[in-house]
């Protein structure tokens, strides 16, 4: 076989590989998804929040946490430094308050990811924590609430070498938690390439002041993560494998594999209905519309519930979509009494009845 010859057989062989790998990023991204409109009765537009609600969790009384501002490489942004809100679920105004910030807390570089709120039993003293993205780096902020005042008071910073490409938090003690890491290089180029290789690297990571850990990996960047009501599973969804990963907690906090529930969308955020214990996610219908964006085709929304989490068949119903025309690129989805509160990463903020 001459040189011509081995050099073109070499062309074909490296377009083949090529092309195969484009398709399984392709797929992996949903880039060819559509989904039409399934729309909820009574969807109102949260107050003041036009720059991204991309995380929220609710307390058990109905009040609401909501980090907004997100800037995110890649997604469009406000130059407005982040913020975050309260929404009182039981007052029918729905009128979003934005937290008065510390004196003393670096406002202008607060970039807010996922949050996360634990209410110490001793004393019912009720502590915010935030992934911040500072410079596009990664920390948590741990936050006192302050009810009266509408404020918080900032407590900690935590940064740790394990911590390097935070998404979401759960917290589960006054300076414990588990995070999930979306990447595992720390480099932009190395970054891009992880994605494009499809590499199963991302992992979720214990953190007490007493010892910080890798318990559990092999994810196809690691997202939004959750708890039981009963604290006994941790809730993590594995967005590129289109799924969601349920572990068992152990004594020593490690996590131990139970089992993956397939979703079929690019689901975002976990919150947990602590009555029911229905997860409800915050989906991504199709990856390419949301980082190649086009206001002319918007990415739409998708809210997923999953009941009876830990039965042989769980029971996965998609409640809501929009083409994106309404609502653009959902991350996450909470309810509280009939009502249903979706976030986005860079959009607005929607209350829905579910009834």
């Amino acid at each position: 076989m001459g040189k011509f010859a081995i050099i073109s057989v070499a062309i074909a062989a490296l377009s083949v590989l090529l092309g195969e790998r484009l398709l399984n990023v392709s797929k992996r991204h949903l880039v060819f998804r559509e989904v039409g409109n399934k729309h909820l009765p009574n969807c109102v537009a949260l107050k003041n929040i036009e720059h991204g609600s991309e995380d929220i969790t609710i307390l058990g009384n109905g009040l609401a946490f909501i980090s907004a501002g997100l800037k995110f490489p890649g997604l469009p942004a406000s130059d407005e430094p982040g913020k975050i809100y309260t929404l009182d679920l039981k007052d029918p105004n729905l009128k979003p308050v934005e937290l008065r910030m510390p004196r003393n807390f670096d406002l202008e570089s607060f970039n807010p990811h996922g949050i996360s709120v634990y209410t110490d039993p001793n004393d019912d003293t009720v502590y915010l924590f935030v992934v911040s993205h500072p410079q596009f780096e990664s920390q948590i902020e741990i936050f006192k609430y302050i009810e009266d005042g509408s404020s918080l008071v900032h407590l900690k910073t935590i940064k740790h070498e394990l911590l390097h490409s935070v998404n979401d938090i759960v917290a589960v003690g006054v300076e414990s938690f588990y995070a999930t890491n979306d990447h595992y290089f720390s480099n932009k180029l190395l970054k891009t390439l992880e994605i494009v290789l499809l590499m199963p690297w991302t992992n979720v990571v214990y953190y007490s002041p007493k010892e910080v850990k890798v318990v559990s990996d092999g994810y196809h960047f690691a997202n939004g993560i959750n708890m039981s009501p009963d604290q006994r599973y941790i809730y993590v969804a594995n967005i590129l494998n289109h799924s969601l990963n349920i572990l068992e907690r152990k004594g020593d906090n490690t996590l131990t594999p139970i089992k993956s529930v397939p979703l079929g969308s690019l689901c975002d955020n976990v919150e947990v209905d602590p009555e029911t214990g229905d997860l409800w996610l915050g989906c991504h219908i199709n990856a390419k519309k949301l980082f190649l964006f086009d206001p002319k085709d918007p990415p739409g929304s998708e809210v997923i519930r999953i009941q009876n989490i830990l039965a042989d068949q769980p029971v996965v119903t998609q409640v809501y979509t929009d083409d994106g025309h309404v609502l653009m690129g959902s991350s996450v989805a909470a309810v509280y009494r009939g009502k249903l509160l979706i976030g986005t990463v860079f959009h607005k903020a929607l209350c829905c009845d579910l009834k």
